[in-house]
């Protein structure tokens, strides 16, 4: 029924941290029609599935015994407004396409999220975000679908509860929903959202959209692993937002901690520089390691399993947590064999 539908397939080409497992079947959708009725048959016949994109922002725990759903569902809608531009973009699109055709298209204001991979659905999910920018920054409106009766339902974003790496999809509607698009909002009046590293190479007087792009897709590329490469699925861990006491405790010691003062008054920590502290030099299990110009990066060298990176994410959570008392949480999704497992805290190791 389904032409691109694939039987028993190994997923290591459609995750970028390129775990080698398998599914019972991998289908690629491109309609909404497509992806309900695969949805409608999986729950009448009681067979788990899960829907990625680009398969960025996920660690596969072991053999997946559903159905891997590839969403690509594609296409742009652009409205133009006396002050702005509204883009409805389905969330099958690749959001550096969507940041590439947006400068093509002279609308500017989201080149400090180039190079971030994933589609928009999960960008929406994950509330993704670089250099100064979130997707909450830009974003309207959310449109989900009920895979039960196939209605449409738009969150704005004021409901979508966006956070550091977090939003309202993450914990409510993540069975029997799924992310169909995206709305987002880019003003005429360009205003450049500046950062320290791009001050370094480039003149502020000679500053604009295409500038900023090129400097950030520079900078990812030299300090991020190329994920045809080496398998990644970018940073594992979150930065660790903490109080000011905590803070305060930390700045006796080490007086250079990067630290980000949050708008409620907490303070955002570098993770990378807590893991930097513990010396992880020549820290290796298996074929998993991290990444020597990104701490915060943990690899695939080759055929890592998952255990061997779980491993590796415990010891680094123990050593930060026994230095720093901070407890790092991963920032990717873990997917056992029947589907996303919450280790959202203190990393488990007990499902393998």
């Amino acid at each position: 029924m389904y032409k691109n539908q694939i039987y028993q397939k190994s997923l290591k080409n459609l995750n970028t941290f390129s775990i080698d497992v398998t599914a019972k079947k991998v289908i690629f959708i491109k309609t909404i029609k497509s992806l309900i009725e695969i949805c409608k048959k999986c729950y009448y016949s009681h067979i788990p599935y899960i829907i990625l994109g680009e398969g960025s922002n996920v660690l596969f725990l072991e053999n997946y015994k559903g159905i891997v759903i590839i969403n690509r569902i594609k296409g742009i809608q652009v409205k133009e407004k006396k002050n702005s531009w509204l883009l409805h973009v389905f969330s099958g699109e690749k959001w550096h396409d969507l940041v590439k055709y947006t400068l093509r298209m002279g609308f500017f204001g989201l080149e400090n999220l180039a190079l971030i991979p994933g589609c928009l659905g999960s960008a929406a999910i994950q509330n993704i975000g670089a250099y100064g920018l979130e997707l909450k920054n830009i974003c309207q409106y959310v449109d989900i679908i009920s895979l039960k009766n196939s209605k449409i339902i738009r969150i704005e974003k004021n409901l979508c509860k966006f956070s550091y790496r977090n939003s309202l999809f993450k914990y409510k509607y993540t069975k029997g929903y799924a992310v169909i698009a995206v709305g987002i909002q880019i003003l005429k009046n360009w205003n450049p959202i500046i950062f320290h590293s791009l001050l370094k190479n480039i003149n502020i007087n000679k500053i604009n959209p295409y500038t900023i792009y090129n400097s950030i897709c520079r900078i990812r590329k030299k300090k991020l692993p190329n994920i045809n490469k080496l398998g990644n699925a970018g940073s594992f861990f979150k930065n660790p937002i903490i109080s000011k006491k905590h803070l305060k405790k930390h700045l006796s010691l080490y007086f250079n901690i990067p630290h980000y003062f949050q708008i409620d008054g907490s303070i955002k920590i570098s993770a990378a520089w807590l893991i930097e502290k513990c010396n992880f030099n020549k820290i290796q299990i298996g074929d998993a390691a991290i990444y020597k110009k990104q701490k915060l990066v943990l690899i695939n060298r080759k055929i890592a399993k998952p255990k061997e990176i779980l491993i590796l994410a415990k010891i680094i959570q123990k050593s930060i947590l026994k230095k720093f008392k901070i407890l790092l949480e991963p920032e990717i999704d873990f997917i056992n064999s029947s589907g996303k497992v919450k280790l959202l805290k203190n990393i488990s190791l007990k499902s393998l």
